[in-house]
């Protein structure tokens, strides 16, 4: 009745083999190992993945999608990380507060030297994955609906549109600067990214404050130290 595993004649038996350790498997273990890869600046191969992870690769495609969609995957998860890091510690309320972690998450994704592995591998898959409607887009999104939604309940901001299409508004305006060099020009235009959403944003501060427009060289230096991959 106690559940001891000592024999009626009191000697103890022998010991039970030490039961191995099991692998994790599953879409968490697939995106862990995928992510694993891509934080190297290594390629994303579904074969090798599956063999890694001891499937076969209808099962992680059964798991994961698609390589595009796993890919994906990753990115939207990458995308939250660098975004949590770049609101840390971030003071103020309103549109300075997001301007400000907007800008400290822009100049962590182009400094990013996975993301920078990766485009130079496939810089159209990353375009159509990051620019299109879709995982990535709808997760930077949902992250800056809750900010918005934050700064709203607050009272620091009053947003004449729901807090969502204002978000989508902002990433996709963010999207085309920041990944202009991707589309044709020469380089990143997070400044200019950061002056059109700042003028979206300032009409809907609490009594819509005049308060002069961040600069630029304030901007950089609010991007410093984060080292969150992207």
């Amino acid at each position: 009745m106690s559940g001891s595993s000592v024999p009626p004649d009191g000697r103890p038996g022998p010991s039970p083999a030490a039961a191995p350790a099991r692998r994790p498997t599953g879409p968490e273990a697939a995106l862990a190992a995928a992510s694993a890869h891509y934080l190297r600046g290594e390629p994303i191969d579904m074969s090798a993945l599956a063999a890694e992870l001891g499937v076969g690769r209808a099962t992680l495609y059964r798991w994961v999608g698609s390589r595009e969609q796993l890919l994906g995957t990753v990115l939207a998860e990458m995308t939250e990380r660098t975004y949590r890091v770049a609101a840390r510690g971030v003071r103020g309320t309103g549109p300075e507060r997001i301007l400000t972690v907007l800008d400290r998450f822009m100049r962590a994704v182009v400094d990013a030297a996975p993301l920078k592995a990766f485009t130079e591998r496939e810089p159209r898959l990353f375009i159509r994955l990051a620019t299109m409607p879709g995982t990535i887009e709808d997760r930077a999104t949902e992250l800056l609906t809750r900010e918005l939604q934050r700064e709203t309940d607050r009272g620091a901001l009053r947003v004449p549109l729901p807090t969502r299409t204002l978000a989508q508004a902002v990433v996709r305006i963010a999207d085309s600067f920041m990944y202009a060099h991707y589309l044709g020009g020469n380089r990143p235009e997070i400044d200019q990214a950061l002056e059109v959403v700042e003028l979206l944003l300032r009409p809907c501060g609490h009594d819509a404050p005049a308060s002069p427009a961040v600069g630029s060289a304030t901007r950089a230096r609010t991007g410093a130290g984060i080292s969150e991959p992207v």
